[in-house]
């Protein structure tokens, strides 16, 4: 009992070092440590090939392509990657990294998954730029930055910048699609923990790969 009081609150540790609005790819197995993911859901080391069963997909997701040898220099407020690749890039709350049923998804898929912090962060767009570069720089942990609530103004992408954010990220709700919009090449989609694993049986579906947004921003 004790190990796995232990374990848990190494992943509330985990979770609570996403900081605001920054992104950060996720691989459970490495992030937490393998032996813990599997003490923590017994099973997560299984194969990867029997893994999309557990997750209700009709196989295996298809493999990323190889990202671009140059990261895309994206003008700076990113809602979409240019690319005639059939892949896609996934955005969670940061809260996801305390759920133990995403961390085993995502391990047991070694899916990409980048995380942004909204809980708790107040709307930038309210602040001075004194007030935002100040929650910006004070809790950057990334080049990718992700204005909780999707709210920001010229003030928070001008405080980014001397953060040194390389890209202001937003990305589409998987509502959207649920509503039976097609993906694109490059969609940047935005998923709850709960809706990932529907999320992931629409890309199959459709065709797509999940890439790592950080391999081309």
């Amino acid at each position: 009992m004790r190990q796995s009081h232990r374990l848990l609150a190494g992943l509330l540790a985990a979770g609570a070092l996403l900081t605001t609005g920054c992104a950060q790819s996720v691989d459970p197995i490495e992030r937490l440590g393998r032996k813990a993911a599997q003490q923590v859901t017994p099973g997560a080391g299984a194969p990867r090939s029997a893994a999309h069963k557990r997750w209700g997909l009709a196989g295996p997701l298809a493999r990323a392509p190889e990202p671009p040898a140059h990261r895309f220099s994206a003008s700076y407020v990113v809602d979409h990657v240019p690319t005639r690749d059939k892949v896609v890039f996934l955005t969670v709350e940061a809260g996801a990294a305390r759920d133990p049923r995403f961390v085993r998804m995502t391990g047991e898929l070694k899916l990409p998954v980048s995380l942004f912090r909204a809980e708790g962060r107040p709307d930038l767009s309210t602040l001075s730029y004194e007030g935002q570069r100040a929650e910006i720089c004070g809790q950057r942990r990334s080049r990718l930055f992700h204005p909780p609530h999707g709210a920001y103004n010229a003030d928070t992408l001008r405080a980014a910048a001397d953060c040194g954010v390389r890209a202001v990220v937003l990305g589409r709700e998987f509502r959207d699609y649920a509503l039976g919009e097609r993906l694109r090449p490059g969609d940047i989609v935005r998923a709850d923990a709960s809706a990932t694993a529907p999320l992931l049986r629409r890309i199959q579906e459709q065709g797509y790969a999940v890439g790592r947004l950080e391999d081309y921003i």
